[in-house]
C-alpha cells in the first residue's frame, strides 16, 4: 500500500507562531534548512519524517494533529459536496483536495458555504411553500448546520466552558455535596426557586418570577443534567456570551441555538469533570455501564463525553460519537478519527449502528473498514427514551461509539476481537455518493464521481455496473 504523504502546512505554521518562533529559529530546532521550512509551510514539501520526530522531542506535539482535524473534515466536506450533480463533469484527484484543505482552508470553507446556499437556494425553488417575492427569502445558512458545523471545527471541545464545568464540580466535591445537591443550592443563592412537577415538559423558567420547574419523570441523570444547564445560563451566562461572540453567528436563531449547545455542554462536562471522568475511563477500560453509574450519567451521556476528550495537554482516545433515528437520519454527529460522517443523508446502512434497533439493551460490536483502508472498532446500541408515561411517544434513537483499531485494546469490549484472526472487517462507506465501493450489495444510489454501465442483457446485484 502506497505511503501517503503529510502536507500540514497550515498546522505548521500555527505550531510555529504559538510558539513565538521566527521561521530561522524554528528550522533550527527541527533540524531543516531555512527553504526547507518555508516550502512545507507552503506545502510546496510535505512534513519530512525527521520533522514529525523533532516535534514530538523539541516541543511534545501531539502528531497525530497534523493529519487529523479540520483539513480531514474538510476533505470529506467536499468530496461529498463535489459529488452533487452539479459538479457531473468535474473530477478532482482525491490528493488536490488534501492540497486545498490543508493549504487554503480559507477557501475551501468558502466552497462549502457556496455549495451549501446552492442547496438552500435549489431546496427553496423547489419548494411549494415558498413564495419567490418574499422579502425575507435570502439565502442564509440553517442554523441548525450553522450550529453543527461550529461545534465540528471546534473539535466538539470548548476549553473555557469545560475547565469552567471541571471547576464547578471541584467545588462542589470538596463541599462534600453531590452534584445534585450543589448544583440545587447555588441557584437558591441565585435567587431562584425550585418547584417540581409531574410535566411532560422537563424544565422551564420563569424569568419573571425567578422560577424553575422542573419535571419528576425523567430519570435522575438527566433531571440533574437539566438542573446543571439552567445552572450554566444563569451563572455561566458572561462566559457563554463571550464565546458566541467570537463563533460570529451570522443568524440570532443561531447564536440562540449554540448557547442551549454550550449550557448542555457545561452541564455535560460538569457532570463529568475532564480529569477525572478521563483517569475513569482508562481505569475501567472505557465501560460505557460502569461509567455512567459512577458519573449519574446515561449511556449516551458517557458516550458523548467519551468523544470530546480532545484537551491538547490532556488527550484521550479519538472517538466518533454518532446517533441516528430509526430512519436512519444522523441526529447528533463528531469524528476526532479519520472517519467523518455525510453531511446530508443517514449514514451507512452496513454500519451496525443500524441494527441496534434490532436487539435492545444490547452493545453490538463490529470490526469495520472505509475505503481509504483505515480499520475500526465500532459499538453500538440502542437508547430508546421513555415519554415518563403510558400515553407518552417514546423515541427510538441508536448511538454509535468507535475508534482506531490500533485504540481497540484499550476498550473492554474488544477483548476477543482484536487480533483474533477469524474476525473479518465489514467494508463500510460515508455515503453512497461518495463512497468508492463499485460491488456494495446495499448501494442505495450510484456514486456520483464514477460512470455506470448499464447491460440490459444482465442483472447483477445492482441493474449497473461502475466504471473504475
Amino acid at each position: 500500500m502506497a505511503i501517503q504523504k503529510l502536507y500540514a502546512g497550515v498546522k505548521l505554521r500555527e505550531v510555529r507562531t504559538g510558539l513565538g518562533l521566527t521561521q530561522k529559529a524554528f528550522a533550527e530546532k527541527l533540524g531543516v534548512s531555512l527553504p526547507y521550512l518555508n516550502q512545507m509551510e507552503n506545502n510546496n514539501r510535505p512534513v519530512s519524517t525527521g520533522v514529525v520526530l523533532a516535534l514530538a522531542q523539541e516541543f511534545g506535539f501531539d502528531v497525530t494533529e497534523l493529519s487529523i482535524g479540520d483539513s480531514e473534515r474538510m476533505v470529506t466536506d467536499m468530496r461529498e459536496a463535489l459529488a452533487d450533480p452539479v459538479f457531473a463533469e468535474a473530477s478532482l484527484p482525491l490528493a488536490d483536495l488534501r492540497l486545498t484543505a490543508s493549504n487554503a482552508p480559507a477557501l475551501a470553507r468558502a466552497f462549502l458555504e457556496l455549495h451549501r446556499a446552492y442547496r438552500q437556494t435549489h431546496e427553496r425553488l423547489a419548494s411549494l411553500d415558498e413564495a419567490l417575492g418574499r422579502a425575507d427569502a435570502s439565502v442564509q445558512p440553517s442554523p441548525w448546520e450553522e450550529v453543527r458545523d461550529f461545534f465540528h471545527y471546534c473539535d466538539n471541545y470548548i476549553d473555557a466552558v469545560d475547565h469552567a464545568a471541571e471547576n464547578f464540580a471541584d467545588i462542589a466535591q470538596t463541599a462534600g455535596h453531590s452534584l445534585h445537591q450543589h448544583t440545587e443550592q447555588v441557584l437558591r443563592e441565585n435567587g431562584i426557586t425550585l418547584r417540581h412537577t409531574d410535566s411532560e415538559v422537563l424544565r422551564e423558567f420563569n424569568e419573571v418570577e425567578r422560577e424553575l420547574t422542573l419535571s419528576t419523570r425523567p430519570p435522575g441523570a438527566t433531571q440533574t443534567f437539566q438542573l446543571l444547564m439552567q445552572l450554566a445560563l444563569t451563572t455561566q451566562n458572561q462566559l457563554i456570551e463571550a464565546t458566541l461572540d467570537l463563533a460570529r453567528f451570522q443568524t440570532d436563531a443561531a447564536r440562540a441555538i449554540a448557547k442551549v449547545g454550550l449550557a448542555n455542554y457545561f452541564a455535560g462536562a460538569a457532570m463529568m469533570p475532564y480529569r477525572a471522568f478521563l483517569a475513569a475511563a482508562s481505569e475501567v477500560r472505557h465501560d460505557l455501564e460502569i461509567l455512567a453509574d459512577r458519573f449519574g450519567a446515561s449511556v449516551e451521556q458517557v458516550a458523548h463525553r467519551l468523544s470530546t476528550l480532545q484537551r491538547p495537554t490532556a488527550k484521550g482516545i479519538p472517538f466518533f460519537f454518532v446517533r441516528v433515528d430509526q430512519a436512519g437520519t444522523i441526529t447528533k454527529r463528531h469524528s476526532a478519527t479519520r472517519l467523518q460522517f455525510a453531511r446530508f443523508g443517514g449514514a451507512c446502512p452496513l454500519w451496525n449502528v443500524h441494527a441496534a434497533f434490532e436487539t435492545p439493551g444490547r452493545f453490538l460490536r463490529q470490526l469495520a473498514e472505509t475505503p481509504d483502508g483505515a480499520q475500526y472498532f465500532c459499538l453500538a446500541r440502542d437508547v430508546s427514551k421513555s415519554g415518563g408515561s403510558y400515553n407518552s411517544p417514546v423515541r427510538r434513537y441508536a448511538i454509535g461509539l468507535g475508534c482506531e483499531v490500533k485504540h481497540a485494546a484499550q476498550l473492554v469490549y474488544a477483548d476477543d476481537l482484536v487480533g483474533n484472526s477469524k474476525q473479518r472487517f465489514e467494508p463500510i462507506g460515508i455515503s453512497c455518493r461518495i463512497c468508492e465501493r463499485h460491488d456494495c450489495h446495499q448501494r442505495s444510489v450510484p456514486p456520483l464521481e464514477h460512470d455506470l454501465k448499464v447491460d440490459p442483457n444482465m442483472r447483477g446485484v445492482l441493474p449497473y455496473a461502475v466504471e473504475p
